[in-house]
């Protein structure tokens, strides 16, 4: 997984990149498999610029795609934009959700062409932008987006999802003090649920160390319009989704700023994208689960519908 995210990154720390030149590289690891894997790349202007939506579904043995009942999952690198130029030069820490997210596209890609392949189908998705503007933020400044929230998750938030992984640099706070990857409870409808002992298992064996759980509150769970405090922007595909949503952060000792140059750990990018990999394995072949279900049902038989917070509320 390294050498992908290695590769990935040299590509997206480049100012002339743009989603046709990731996509090529992905075509050219599919080979002769190119025609079996979906590679789409889709330009969205916004008001403060335009960035690519690039797209990858990798079909499974047993998934959809090919006419099985096995499970999707989604992958999402979530971001504001790989650079902040012309302000700062270079790849910024912000960039390493949609780094982690490719370099996992790649790896799949690659196994497929090589007849290796996962049960169930997988759907990566993340954007490129070299040109992205920032914003302030506490502690630390952020990296904005060309596009807003709801185009992101237009673009990133498939119908054919059943569960979904969101990567993104998450260390801009005070409360995860960890150097590596941490995960978040299980989001879903507007419930904040347990953490998945499922997923905890996953990271014990991609990390060799023990679980690393970074809080939630109902404010980082509601849309970004609402103007109210979010942690960053991990969870915000929760509010589009009506599966599983669970946030793989990557992580830092001190609050590091998402417009940062320098800031980026080739070798937690790497742990983001295995952890990734091995959740796909487990989801599609139904060894893993996000949540449990029947007590989803019975939280929202007790205490009814929570969808409300996946909306702006109230004037």
């Amino acid at each position: 997984m390294l050498k992908h995210v290695l590769t990935i990154l040299d590509l997206l720390d480049d100012p002339r990149v743009d989603g046709e030149r990731i996509a090529a590289h992905l075509r050219d690891l599919a080979g002769d498999a190119v025609e079996a894997i979906g590679i789409d790349v889709s330009r969205v202007q916004g008001d403060k610029g335009h960035t690519d939506f690039v797209t990858v579904r990798v079909p499974g043995t047993e998934g959809r795609a090919s006419g099985g009942d096995a499970r999707t999952l989604g992958v999402i690198g979530r971001l504001g934009g790989i650079g902040a130029r012309p302000e700062r030069i270079g790849y910024v820490s912000d960039g390493d959700g949609a780094t982690a997210a490719l370099a996992t596209a790649a790896k799949v890609v690659e196994m497929y062409a090589r007849g290796d392949r996962l049960p169930g189908d997988v759907i990566i998705g993340t954007h490129v932008c070299a040109w992205a503007p920032t914003r302030p933020h506490e502690p630390v400044p952020f990296m904005d987006s060309p596009v807003d929230m709801g185009a992101m998750n237009d673009n990133e938030v498939l119908p054919e999802m059943d569960a979904i992984v969101s990567i993104d640099t998450t260390k801009g706070n005070r409360v995860i003090n960890h150097r590596g990857i941490a995960i978040s409870p299980t989001v879903r409808q507007g419930y904040i649920l347990p953490v998945s002992p499922d997923l905890v298992s996953v990271y014990e064996s991609v990390c060799g160390e023990p679980a690393q759980v970074f809080p939630l509150s109902t404010q980082d769970i509601t849309p970004y319009a609402n103007g109210l405090y979010h942690i960053n922007s991990i969870l915000q595909p929760a509010v589009a989704a009506q599966v599983p949503v669970v946030g793989v952060a990557l992580t830092a000792v001190t609050a590091v700023a998402g417009s940062a140059t320098g800031a980026s750990h080739e070798v937690d990018i790497a742990l983001a994208a295995r952890y990734a990999l091995e959740v796909a394995k487990g989801f599609g072949d139904g060894s893993l689960s996000f949540c449990d279900e029947h007590e989803f049902a019975t939280l929202t038989r007790l205490y009814g519908d929570a969808t409300h917070l996946q909306g702006v509320g109230s004037a």
